[in-house]
């Protein structure tokens, strides 16, 4: 059965990444590749990354050899597809290989207090 989002009510999707990119399974991959899903479904997606899933947003994070996808092209793809996406400030210095490393992007910088809103703005909220 397919089902798709009532073109006449939009869906407010969240989805929270929590996990390393590049960590040996398809988690993050399967997220992103919700996330555009939803998308084309017309549901409306914010993307959340915190805990070391903050690699994601950064140049340094570079795909190992052994992975056939380009996670941080995926995102970037996404953002530039109007997906909101912002990041935990906390766990820039906190979290990932790349700690303190700037963001692919100044504006998507975010805090918990975005991600309280985000949740409390969302129909549902999905976390990988």
């Amino acid at each position: 059965m397919t089902r798709t989002v009532n073109k006449g009510a939009t869906m407010n999707i969240l989805v929270i990444l929590n996990r390393n990119p590049y960590d040996g399974t398809d988690v993050t991959w399967n997220a992103l590749r919700l996330c555009g899903a939803l998308m084309q479904g017309g549901a409306e997606v914010r993307l959340f990354l915190m805990n070391d899933a903050v690699d994601l947003a950064r140049n340094e994070t570079v795909k190992p050899e052994e992975y056939d996808c380009d996670l941080v092209a995926m995102l970037k793809d996404l953002y530039e597809k109007k997906v909101a996406l912002k990041v935990c400030g906390t766990c820039m210095t906190r979290c990932g290989i790349h700690r303190n490393r700037p963001w692919f992007s100044d504006e998507i910088g975010g805090k918990m207090s975005d991600l309280a809103d985000w949740v409390l703005w969302a129909d549902k909220a999905l976390t990988f």
